[in-house]
């Protein structure tokens, strides 16, 4: 039996990080299975449902790579055929009008299913209160609705957060009482994601939609990876995959955790930033066109841009900062401001600081030409400066270092003079010299 399984979102919200992890769980499972990963919208409440939301909801899907096999079922479109059922149900006696809408009869008895993620699980139809499957107005319950609109798809596998649990034995009295072709699907129920606070997530624990998440600057790859190890051990110590196959080869529903997983998003970042090394090193292009809308002024097809992006992305995170690393970098003419930490440093001495970028400004078109030609070639060069100013390495390059980027912080020297070139390094550096904080006292002074 090939599986078919569906991820059912309602689209009165946006895709929040546990919809997208039931999502991805599912297309992990159908895609390792060799089955068919089907999509519902579930659109019957008409207030608050709306095309925007189903739109938001469709793009997060895209933009974390999981495609569907089939053309999206609206469950608005379906009303008449959830009518049709209710209508049989109530002709053969398993189900009664009340008060105008039609009330299912829970048969007596137990009601159990062997979940995939948490094993036998029981419920007694004497516990169960019969329930409304369609209301006075003629439109579906959820519990009816779901029911009705998997038979029809052909669903081999329900899997859902376990807040569903309660909901799964009316659903399977439900599919008993269809009878005919009604196979009763495999359950799996998966734990809940809480914040740090070990309370289920929500907005006070920060974002929790994913389009908020690739605002933040993170990777499509990355969200991937982290919301597969949300509740999923691929056993061992492995962490990281970088690519889409590696997680379908390995996602089994037996590696499901029954415990409920902890959204840190700290450990998402640190995530995020092996993903953009990895991109950097293997597939640049790729990286670059996620982040080209960042950056619309970027030369994205530059081989030195591929060679900056390797290098400035050893040290970030978070693709807004790679990009302003990048733009730094290869925009040229962009103006640059010393930050907080670049100030103090500078007021130290701005004398030395001024003598400084003066003595560099002249010695720069002393160079060899050839010596631009790559960050390795450039760094005898700029080390030969230190020696021909008698001064240690340090007290060279971190003016450099701030005039350049406006930060004490960096990739080494030579490399980042290289990335921003010789007239543009020399143009900062002509810049740096009308800072204002070059032209105070020094603290020691004072």
């Amino acid at each position: 039996m090939t599986p078919r399984v569906r991820f059912a979102p309602s689209p009165t919200g946006y895709l929040h990080v546990g919809g997208a992890r039931t999502a991805l769980f599912n297309w992990l499972y159908a895609r390792h299975a060799g089955g068919k990963f089907l999509l519902r919208i579930e659109d019957t409440d008409k207030q608050r449902s709306t095309e925007e939301h189903t739109k938001v909801i469709l793009d997060g899907l895209t933009w974390l790579g999981l495609d569907w096999d089939e053309d999206p079922v609206f469950q608005g479109a379906r009303v008449k055929r959830h009518q049709e059922i209710a209508d049989r149900l109530l002709a053969e006696g398993k189900a009664y009008m009340e008060e105008g809408a039609i009330r299912f009869r829970l048969p007596p008895g137990e009601i159990a299913w062997d979940d995939a993620v948490h094993g036998r699980i029981s419920f007694q139809g004497e516990d169960l209160k019969d329930f409304v499957i369609l209301r006075s107005d003629r439109t579906p319950i959820y519990n009816f609705a779901v029911v009705v609109d998997d038979v029809d798809m052909r669903i081999t596998h329900v899997l859902r957060g376990d807040d569903h649990i309660s909901n799964t034995p009316k659903q399977i009295a439900l599919y008993r009482a269809l009878g005919g072709g009604a196979a009763l699907p495999v359950f799996g129920h998966v734990p809940m994601i809480h914040g740090p606070d070990g309370k289920k997530l929500s907005k006070r624990h920060g974002a929790t939609a994913v389009g908020d998440y690739q605002g933040m600057g993170i990777l499509s790859s990355a969200m991937r990876n982290f919301l597969a190890l949300l509740g999923w051990s691929p056993g061992g110590d492995r962490e990281l995959f970088f690519e889409m196959q590696d997680l379908v080869e390995a996602f089994s529903l037996d590696r499901i955790l029954k415990k409920a997983a902890v959204f840190d998003f700290e450990k998402l970042k640190w995530m995020n930033g092996e993903h953009l090394r990895y991109l950097a090193q293997h597939n640049p292009s790729k990286l670059l066109a996620e982040i080209s809308p960042l950056a619309p002024d970027l030369p994205v097809s530059n081989q030195k841009t591929k060679d900056v992006l390797a290098i400035v992305a050893t040290r970030t995170q978070l693709t807004g900062d790679l990009t302003v690393q990048l733009r730094n970098r290869l925009v040229h003419g962009i103006a640059i401001d010393p930050d907080e930490k670049a100030q103090q440093y500078i007021r130290k001495n701005p004398a030395q600081v001024k003598e400084m970028y003066e003595k560099v400004i002249a010695y720069i078109p002393q160079m060899a030409p050839s010596s631009w030609s790559s960050a390795t070639t450039l760094e005898p060069e700029l080390k030969h400066l230190a020696e021909r100013l008698g001064k240690p390495v340090g007290q060279v390059f971190q003016p450099i270092r701030i005039a350049l980027t406006g930060s004490t912080v960096s990739e080494p020297v030579h490399e980042l003079v290289w990335a921003v070139g010789q007239d543009e390094a020399r143009r900062r550096l002509e810049q740096a010299m009308q800072w204002d904080v070059l032209k105070r006292p020094s603290t020691s002074a004072q």
